[in-house]
């Protein structure tokens, strides 16, 4: 194993390149040509391959998820941050909420969400896909989850920026930490008001659902109940957002592809799997080795930090041998743009729920669009997002 931990150590640059995000999946390839596993500086080790990366989310006993997020929370965000087997009780209660026949029941209000966007915009003939349609979406269906008002929606919105883009970005890291510990006690305090009301009133929505659920007779606490608010406040909202600029981003600039989805709407379902595999708007997740261990034949330090590239997996030959084809009519699609193993993507079915309604209402009713002309798209750092996706079209 020491000879193959040599194989490759990579110069600063590589892991570098990794964080321009316009166009990563050259430089994914790069990564897996290089033999998957990277070691961009001591304590460190960068995972590309697919196998390697499945083996590294598989084993959170030797690859520890806990302690490495820090957003200004004040305990471990729930479940996303607690490793078996406190992992599993509160899975048992969120899994069932999330399932798939209760994202079915969500269809309609969906629906009804993303063409209040839509209806604002479809006339005009050009909109800021972005900041018009992205961003407050994923909230707005959040909102109707939890059963809160759509006037919250400028509040949930300005939260999750608090945290994600504190300072909009522009501050050094002090002020940065500054923001999100500020704006975290705010989300804490917000919730912990909105869970007195159901406490007094209750409801059929989520928040009322954790005041009552029991796993073996236990009921969660109220600050397990805020972390679990907290994570899907930050979690749930951003990620919708950046898959759906990078997707009509894609789509704007492959009209063939877009034609498909159009003429077809058959094959949205396929086309979101396809679009997630090939943008991967979550990059990078994070884990701690928890000893001396080894990931595809190559050593790893205890402590050591794993970073597994899911962009890199996704596009791996060994498990896409026509990796870099685009194609919405792929019959097996095992991406990792969720994650894999105990902490694979709570929300993935709303996910993929909102990002098919949204494709489905967007070509119902606007199939021709592309980039605003001279356009450059911006990608800023961290997930994968465009940030200024301007389309227009034919009013």
């Amino acid at each position: 194993m020491a000879e193959l931990r040599e194989g490759y150590r990579a110069t600063s640059d590589v892991a570098q390149d990794l964080f321009d995000l316009a166009a990563p999946q050259p430089k994914y390839r790069a990564l897996l040509d290089a033999g998957g596993v990277v070691y961009p500086s001591e304590g460190m080790v960068l995972v590309a391959s697919r196998a390697a990366a499945e083996a590294a989310l598989q084993d959170p006993a030797r690859f520890s998820a806990e302690g490495l997020v820090d957003l200004g929370n004040v305990r471990p965000l729930i479940p996303l941050s607690v490793d078996p087997p406190r992992h599993v009780k509160y899975r048992k209660i969120l899994d069932p909420l999330f399932a798939p026949k209760r994202m079915d029941a969500l269809e309609d209000d969906i629906t009804t969400r993303v063409n209040r966007f839509i209806d604002a915009f479809a006339d005009r003939g050009r909109c800021h896909f972005t900041d018009e349609l992205a961003v407050p979406f994923p909230s707005a269906v959040f909102l109707g989850l939890m059963g809160l008002p759509w006037e919250e929606l400028d509040t949930f919105l300005r939260l999750k920026d608090g945290i994600l883009r504190p300072g909009g970005g522009r501050v050094d890291a002090e002020e940065r930490a500054r923001i999100q510990s500020e704006t975290a006690q705010e989300i804490y305090a917000y919730f912990d008001a909105v869970l007195d009301e159901r406490t007094a009133r209750p409801r059929d929505d989520i928040l009322t659902h954790f005041l009552t659920a029991e796993i073996d007779g236990e009921r969660l606490t109220r600050e397990e109940i805020l972390d679990i608010c907290f994570l899907f406040l930050i979690a749930g909202l951003d990620t919708v957002t950046d898959t759906l600029t990078c997707s009509f981003a894609f789509l704007a600039q492959h009209p063939e592809h877009r034609h498909e989805i159009a003429s077809n709407p058959a094959v949205i379902p396929s086309a979101v799997e396809e679009l997630l595999r090939w943008e991967t708007p979550v990059p990078n997740v994070f884990r701690v080795a928890t000893l001396d261990t080894e990931l595809a034949g190559c050593l790893v330090g205890n402590g050591s930090v794993v970073t597994v590239n899911l962009g890199a997996a996704n596009i791996d030959p060994a498990e896409y041998p026509d990796a870099f084809d685009v194609r919405f009519d792929r019959e097996v699609n095992r991406h990792l743009a969720f994650g894999a193993g105990v902490h694979r993507c709570l929300g993935s079915h709303l996910a993929r729920r909102e990002l098919r309604v949204t494709m489905r209402e967007w070509h119902r009713r606007i199939p021709e669009y592309e980039l605003e002309p001279g356009l450059e798209l911006e990608y800023p750092l961290g997930l994968r997002s465009v940030e200024n996706l301007v389309l227009v079209w034919e009013r």
